[in-house]
């Protein structure tokens, strides 16, 4: 007579769901995850409200009208960004992502939930913000030459386009957060690398070498946010594959990482 025997099974089993689902509830109960989206909220709607209402047309100066309104988003890019590094190299600093890979042996999918969810969370955030800005910032800018609404040509993609530049670049610092696995070193990176090197870079007198910053991140999402380009500057579509381009590379750096060195 033989007897059956069966092996246990586990009742959990790792899933895609599972992993976004863990991944959205640790970002939600980060206390920063609320202070940089509420600050890039309140400092796009703040800026664009003050500087709508102080604005004195000067015909010297062609500005325009997107990019005026919605001033505040270059500190806001900032709290995004900032967001993107601790989503990653946070939990380094805690020690938390022991226990994560350990649930997650394979790691890669812990990047991917991590990036869909910063997506989700950020682009929402953002679109959201600027349009409502845009249409406050009018109610002081009527009457004047930054007068426009969203149904006027390339107004409402460039705001849209805004959100998403800006959204685009903290994908690519939250792949340098999980490359380098340091808040201030991430911070440091990306201040250094994205916003004072091309600065500095403006003051070589050098052609090709203005030519090539238009293809750095910051440039890029500024023609997403403009209505009309100058000459010389990216169109809206190119400075969406350039940004698109970098954020994929961080990304893959941050896989190949990953994968390869010890937590």
């Amino acid at each position: 007579m033989s007897t059956a025997t069966t092996t246990p099974t586990s009742p959990y089993r790792l899933t895609s769901r599972g992993i976004l689902r863990s991944e959205w509830h640790k970002l939600w109960t980060l206390r920063s995850t609320w202070i940089m989206l509420g600050l890039a909220s309140v400092c796009t709607v703040a800026i664009g409200m003050i500087a709508a209402a102080t604005y004195s047309p000067d015909p010297a100066n062609e500005i325009d009208p997107v990019t005026y309104a919605l001033l505040g988003t270059q500190i806001g890019q900032v709290a995004i960004a900032v967001l993107g590094i601790l989503i990653t190299a946070g939990e380094y600093s805690t020690g938390m992502v022991r226990a994560t890979m350990a649930a997650v042996p394979r790691r890669l999918p812990v990047l991917r939930a991590k990036t869909a969810m910063y997506v989700t969370v950020a682009l929402g955030t953002l679109l959201a913000t600027n349009f409502v800005t845009f249409p406050l910032a009018q109610m002081f800018l009527g009457g004047t030459d930054l007068e426009a609404s969203l149904g006027d040509p390339g107004i409402a993609r460039a705001v849209a386009g805004s959100a998403i530049g800006t959204t685009l670049i903290g994908v690519m610092v939250l792949g340098l957060g999980s490359s380098l696995r340091s808040i201030p070193g991430a911070i440091g990176a990306y201040v250094g690398g994205l916003i004072l090197l091309p600065q500095l870079a403006m003051m070589i007198p050098n052609d090709t070498v203005r030519d090539l910053l238009g293809y750095f991140p910051l440039p890029a999402s500024e023609s997403l946010a403009a209505v009309h380009t100058t000459s010389g500057d990216l169109s809206p579509g190119a400075g969406l594959l350039t940004l698109c381009a970098w954020a994929v590379a961080s990304l893959t750096a941050a896989a190949y990482l990953l994968k390869r060195q010890d937590v």
